[in-house]
């Protein structure tokens, strides 16, 4: 029995030693640095930025990625809020197309430090906001100062691109070209402005803006909501969606790039309808302006089209190299699809090129750009499965 005794309590001293152990490399784990704590900050709102950045070459960024660029893990938040910092411009903006995660070589990081001053910010490839929300995220978590402080030069700089209209540009400071338009290309417009509804609506990540910036961002945040509703497109006499571009003086539809044409934009459109029906209590032109969208999204639908991927031989362009192509098929099962352009006062879908061609069916599209663009788009489903919904939370 003895002996017995003595082994039990020499187990449980053994069990408890390395109990202690273990325990003690766990939060040492867990408190050695902040960049081992295992919190992630997601980093897919910079994916496009990513993909334009190792994808697509461009002699014009400050740095381009070095063979085999390392990056940091998702959970390094502190060196890519780190990298966030270094990339943020004297104006409190962000140039577009660059990875947050890159772990830079002594080269990259120095052409970064001695560029401060070029001011080439821009909202376009969800830039600045995205890196807003970020650091908002990464303060709320640490209260390191450096990254409020960059975090609130961000939100001025959004609020000083704004137009006296409630729009913004797609870059600010402004430049002498298609980029001064107000922007609802690739979310740039929703993007901001659900950024500063955050603030608005006291989300905890932002909790540390002051009563005066809050009360700034109110009034952008008002403005932005009145530009939204006095873009909506009037065509034929009635009220459909909106353009990508449109004009900063004026609110016409716009051209933007070559080939994208003054029109009815459904891919953008389906954002800003998504973002009205997020608003609580709306006001009756908020309403209609849902209403009328989602019977001009029923009114477009294409049916029995399927837009198919197919294998293509290499043809390399100043831009990127194609290894595929897109053909439009007649599937009788296939579910409705959009256009992602319909042409003003024929409400046709309409298809462009790099020179500014109209055209009205894909297969008439050069091949790098059929291949290399998103004609087709299924994002008005999205708003059309969530009106039952809205309507129902309406009481109609």
């Amino acid at each position: 029995m003895i002996i017995k005794n003595n082994s039990n309590r020499y187990l449980k001293l053994l069990i408890f030693t390395f109990l202690i152990i273990f325990s003690s490399s766990f939060l040492t784990a867990q408190t050695n640095g902040n960049d081992e704590k295992e919190v992630i900050i997601s980093t897919s709102r910079f994916s496009d930025s990513v993909h334009h950045w190792y994808d697509i070459h461009d002699d014009g960024n400050i740095i381009n990625p070095v063979s085999n660029q390392p990056r940091y893990k998702e959970t390094e938040i502190y060196k890519i809020a780190d990298n966030i910092l270094l990339y943020q411009r004297d104006n409190g903006g962000w140039p577009k197309n660059y990875d947050m995660q890159a772990i830079l070589t002594i080269k990259q990081i120095d052409s970064l430090r001695r560029t401060k001053n070029i001011l080439h910010t821009t909202f376009d490839n969800s830039t600045t906001y995205t890196h807003i929300q970020y650091l908002a995220e990464v303060y709320t978590l640490n209260k390191i100062e450096k990254y409020k402080e960059a975090c609130l030069r961000g939100i001025r700089f959004v609020l000083s691109a704004q137009y006296p209209n409630g729009g913004w540009p797609q870059y600010y400071p402004l430049e002498n070209n298609y980029s001064r338009r107000i922007t609802f290309n690739d979310g740039a417009f929703i993007g901001i402005i659900e950024m500063l509804k955050k603030i608005v609506d006291n989300d905890q990540i932002f909790s540390f803006v002051n009563e005066n910036l809050r009360k700034e961002v109110r009034i952008a945040y008002d403005k932005g909501l009145e530009c939204i509703l006095n873009c909506q497109i009037v065509d034929k006499g009635r009220l459909t969606a909106w353009c990508q571009q449109h004009e900063e003086t004026d609110l016409k539809p716009a051209w933007a790039r070559a080939y994208e044409p003054p029109s009815i934009c459904n891919g953008e459109s389906a954002d800003i309808v998504l973002f009205l029906m997020d608003i609580d209590h709306p006001g009756q032109r908020i309403i209609y302006a849902v209403q009328s969208a989602v019977k001009w999204f029923n009114d477009s639908k294409i049916y029995h089209t399927r837009v198919n991927i197919v294998p293509a031989p290499a043809e390399r362009s100043q831009w990127t190299t194609s290894t595929t192509d897109r053909i439009v098929i007649t599937d009788s099962l296939a579910p409705p699809i959009w256009t992602r352009y319909y042409e003003l006062g024929t409400e046709k879908p309409l298809f462009c090129d790099r020179n500014s061609k109209f055209l009205y069916s894909l297969a008439e599209v050069s091949r790098e750009r059929r291949s290399g663009y998103s004609w087709y788009t299924y994002a008005p489903q999205i708003v059309l499965d969530n009106y039952p919904e809205w309507k129902k939370k309406l009481g109609h």
